[in-house]
């Protein structure tokens, strides 16, 4: 496994991370009730897949305080003390945003600390390694939620040592810039993959100003939700559980699925077919690119989780390979 400095920090992460998001199961935006989840998970066979992950040397695991509302954070604390894993060993990171309780707005400067200590306590840890700001939709200037009261707000914690590194977690380039200028975060997240690379390709208004801060970028998504897996037949869609995410989304309808199948069947001929060949391939272009210090794929068992290891273990690809492969998905956008 490869590791990667996050920042300027002193934290590395493993190049594979294990995102968190599935161990929530299905869940509401208290907002508009659209489902934010995904589908139930077993707790035994989270734990296999954790421990396959860990044998593997992965060390960074992403989570959030509106993962299942905090049934994700409990989980992973839950079997990390099963397991007898110390926080020390591993990178755990959070988030504080989607969830804003009775607050008027999720980053108003008491909601951030009270999450922190929540999340704190829900781990069952000391300090969160990396701890971002979920969104960046902050509440105008001169309003409690505002940009200037959350920087504030991370800055204090990590001062008092609740949490270790800052994080921005964003899905615009004005998004991101903003919070370059104030957050100053030492690692973006979002999304990455084989389809939308937007924010970590070469040239980018992001890889600019991640030069410029010596910033680090952690992707979400390298496997598109499971689309680019090659798992789902165009000619039968899959149909998901209530509160699960991707049951509205188009990329898993049948129009979606046929125009994406040809350009999977030509990666299938180039790294091999089965899911883990895909899965390797996938994360490994992620990785590929400037300033990515991790990619973290969801997972569900033992199973998912050995197919996610391979792609920190795997050659790492060259630069002709990640062009190419950029040329082969050039046009095929996902939907949002």
């Amino acid at each position: 496994m490869r590791y990667t400095q996050i920042g300027t920090s002193d934290v590395k992460v493993s190049e594979i991370g294990f995102g968190c998001w599935t161990m929530g199961g299905p869940n509401y935006s208290v907002d508009n009730g659209a489902p934010i989840g995904w589908a139930d998970v077993d707790e035994h066979d989270i734990r296999d897949g954790i421990k396959a992950g860990l044998d593997a040397g992965v060390n960074h695991f992403d989570n959030a305080d509106i993962y299942g509302n905090g049934k994700a954070e409990r989980m992973l604390g839950d079997v990390f003390h099963g397991l007898g894993v110390s926080p020390t060993d591993v990178v755990i990171a959070s988030k504080v945003g989607h969830m804003k309780g009775t607050a008027a707005h999720a980053y108003e400067p008491h909601h951030i600390r009270h999450q922190c200590e929540q999340s704190l306590r829900n781990l069952g840890v000391d300090v969160i390694d990396i701890y971002y700001l979920h969104h960046d939709f902050f509440a105008p200037d001169d309003q409690p939620g505002n940009i200037h009261e959350a920087a504030a707000t991370m800055q204090a914690l990590k001062n008092e040592g609740k949490i270790r590194v800052i994080g921005q977690s964003a899905y615009s380039d004005e998004g991101f810039t903003r919070s370059a200028e104030i957050v100053k975060p030492s690692v973006f997240q979002s999304w990455a993959n084989l389809i939308e690379d937007n924010f970590i390709r070469p040239g980018s208004a992001v890889q600019k100003l991640m030069d410029a801060g010596e910033i680090s970028f952690i992707a979400f998504g390298p496997l598109g939700k499971g689309v680019l897996l090659d798992k789902f037949d165009p000619e039968n869609p899959p149909v998901f559980e209530d509160g699960d995410v991707r049951a509205n989304r188009a990329e898993f309808k049948g129009e979606y699925l046929t125009k994406l199948k040809p350009v999977l069947e030509k990666v299938k001929a180039q790294y091999g077919s089965e899911t883990a060949d895909l899965s390797s391939v996938c994360c490994r272009f992620v990785a590929g690119h400037p300033h990515v210090a991790g990619v973290i794929p969801g997972f569900r068992n033992q199973r998912q989780a050995n197919c996610n290891v391979r792609g920190g273990t795997d050659e790492a690809l060259t630069a002709d390979e990640i062009a190419t492969l950029r040329e082969w998905f050039a046009g095929i956008q996902l939907p949002h």
